[in-house]
């Protein structure tokens, strides 16, 4: 893929309630204040082609076309185009990876994407879709809410309490670290007076932890019909990533010609269906085949940022793919920072690259995760690191069906 990420920037992210650390700004103010500081970091963002943002919650401070009306607020060129899309909790990913695929394919050449996500304006299921309680899906496919897709995977995939905990303790270790590691930090903006993740939870322990209840068997009876008869709860509170506010920001484009060079290439992205009734796996698939497009493996990544949907995801990661569990989450995960879900696969592409610099890495992984058998992912290669770049055109590019085709 003959695209770059030129620079990713994204804000704190504010707990979802009245007085979080964001909630008196508004969804567009947040991404105005990350073209603001692309335009600091020398990108000139307001003369891009398209702004595509992935936004859950469409309704209400969120609804009206966000990007369009962000757009209209950061003073981005009218002849710029301007949609949101909604791919549930992966939608800042496929937003990048809609305007890369755009500029690999000569349509565009420069472009912002990424997410945006106000919690503490439009809560979780806010739009009140029909999807949501329709008995009439079979019930394969009827919508199951994210914890309970998680709590029924650690079930099936045999993931243990300690074994959440254990995850879960990591992350809020991790992310209290990261907060004196500047480097980790490079790319997230100050913004209304909050300078850091406000949901990380530094004093979390182990014994905390252990002796937190399940938090959602209420919920299962709501959705009892959809499920296939009662569920082992397993996840409390203290394995669920906090709802929360956020955004980021991703200037991607093609080939440098001057200035600045840019901080990574795309070698590849993918998006993946799954099985609805194990939707959390999708996100796995799509992390397969974006390694067979790049033609490298997970020993490769120097760093990966693997989405925290629930303890479940990131358990099962660590415990079946035989990774080095120093290279993944360095700064902590969405357990401890938190889910501004249609921001966060932006925010993790941000967090992926400021990660890679720390350590004068090159090859970088993002993979997200969402309900009903949605997930994405991408690889990526560091430019200012010490290696040479990785020859992209010419390659035969597995999709993932299995088939392939030639890079141009």
């Amino acid at each position: 893929m003959d695209a770059y990420i030129h620079d990713a920037v994204r804000t704190p992210r504010g707990k979802a309630r009245p007085d979080g650390g964001l909630a008196s700004l508004q969804p567009h103010e947040l991404v105005g204040a990350l073209v603001d500081a692309l335009e600091t970091r020398g990108q000139a963002p307001r003369r891009v082609e398209a702004l595509v943002l992935g936004c859950v919650g469409q309704v209400g401070a969120q609804g009206g076309n966000v990007a369009l009306v962000a757009k209209l607020h950061c003073g981005v060129m009218d002849e710029a185009y301007a949609f949101t899309l909604n791919n549930y909790c992966v939608s800042g990913l496929t937003a990048i990876g809609h305007v890369a695929a755009r500029v690999a394919g000569g349509d565009v050449e420069r472009a912002l994407a990424g997410g945006v996500e106000m919690m503490s304006r439009v809560p979780f299921l806010g739009d009140q879709a029909g999807y949501y309680t329709d008995a009439r899906f079979p019930k394969r496919t009827r919508f199951i809410p994210v914890v309970l897709a998680a709590d029924r995977l650690a079930e099936a995939e045999r993931i243990t309490r300690a074994e959440l905990d254990a995850v879960a303790l990591m992350s809020q270790q991790r992310a209290a670290a990261a907060e004196a590691m500047p480097a980790l930090n490079a790319s997230r903006v100050p913004l209304g007076g909050l300078t850091a993740d406000e949901c990380v939870r530094p004093q979390t322990t182990a014994a905390a932890l252990a002796a937190m209840a399940p938090s959602f068997v209420a919920l299962s009876e709501q959705y009892r019909d959809a499920l296939d008869g009662p569920l082992d709860h397993r996840h409390t509170l203290g394995h669920a990533p906090p709802v929360c506010d956020g955004a980021a920001l991703a200037v991607v484009g093609g080939a440098p010609r001057d200035g600045a060079p840019p901080r990574a290439r795309i070698l590849a992205y993918a998006e993946s269906g799954g099985d609805p009734h194990a939707s959390l796996l999708a996100g796995f698939r799509a992390m397969e085949c974006a390694l067979r497009r790049a033609g490298l493996g997970l020993a490769d990544m120097d760093r990966i940022e693997f989405m925290e949907a629930f303890g479940v995801t990131i358990a099962k990661f660590l415990r079946d793919f035989g990774v080095d569990p120093a290279s993944v989450n360095v700064g902590g995960g969405h357990i401890a920072r938190g889910h501004p879900m249609g921001a966060s696969g932006a925010i993790l592409l941000s967090t992926l690259l400021d990660a890679l610099d720390a350590v004068d890495g090159r090859f970088g992984l993002v993979v997200c995760s969402g309900a009903s058998g949605v997930g994405a992912a991408m690889v990526v290669e560091r430019l200012t690191s010490s290696a040479a770049p990785r020859p992209v055109r010419g390659r035969r590019i597995p999709r993932c069906d299995g088939s392939a085709r030639t890079a141009a």
